[in-house]
């Protein structure tokens, strides 16, 4: 009989010990496999921005709510490049003359003006270069940008206003989202409530995000 009750015993503490060293090692071990995912999330939401930015530039100033259009924008889309030869010189300069008016010039092909204005080696030619090669080098893969690392296939929530200022001015925002039941839903259940729970009485967004359409922020991301 003593036996057993010893045996109880070990079992009771070998089960003190194993609710002690969760209860240190849980929140730990969240805390590091939080970390490394958001990290992947941040740089799939830093890939959105600038596939954002320069969608912005080549639609008139417009961003868009459809990751299809953003897509084949990242694929197919081309961005102007100026290929420079030659500068002003400082007497050129003081003379008035502009990158811009150097330019027209050349561009005139009139051999006495560009030979006038002392303009023989000065060109600006524009080029245009694709999006992918450029802003996210070729082995990016374009169609994994709507994805949200560590969810099974969730894509991010992506929204866009186009509105005016008091001032009349347009005013056109992005935001694009994941929550973190999105990325560590397969996490402890506990500590993700908890995670929710700190943020939520913080009265701030549950997850990762960059942009902002209720209020411009440069399109900076909330972990920035």
């Amino acid at each position: 009989m003593k036996k057993v009750i010893n045996a109880i015993l070990v079992l009771c503490a070998l089960g003190l010990l194993w609710v002690c060293y969760s209860s240190i090692m849980g929140p730990i071990n969240f805390d590091a496999e939080k970390t490394a995912r958001e990290k992947a999330v941040i740089a799939s939401l830093i890939n959105i921005r600038k596939a954002q930015s320069e969608y912005r530039t080549q639609h008139m100033g417009k961003y868009t709510d459809n990751f299809d259009s953003l897509i084949d924008f990242v694929k197919n889309g081309k961005l102007p490049f100026i290929m420079k030869v030659g500068v002003l010189s400082d007497e050129q300069l003081e003379k008035g003359m502009t990158e811009a008016k150097a330019a027209a010039i050349v561009r005139s092909g009139d051999a006495a003006a560009i030979a006038a204005n002392g303009l023989q080696n000065f060109r600006r030619d524009t080029v245009w270069v694709s999006v992918i090669d450029t802003i996210f080098g070729g082995n990016f893969n374009a169609d994994s940008l709507k994805y949200i690392p560590f969810s099974g296939g969730k894509i991010f929530e992506m929204a866009v206003r186009s509105d005016t200022t008091d001032k009349g001015q347009p005013l056109n925002l992005f935001e694009a989202k994941a929550s973190y039941d999105t990325y560590l839903s397969d996490l402890d259940k506990q500590e993700l409530i908890n995670l929710k729970d700190t943020q939520t009485k913080l009265f701030k967004y549950c997850g990762l995000k960059v942009g902002d359409i209720e209020s411009p922020n440069n399109n900076a991301g909330n972990w920035e």
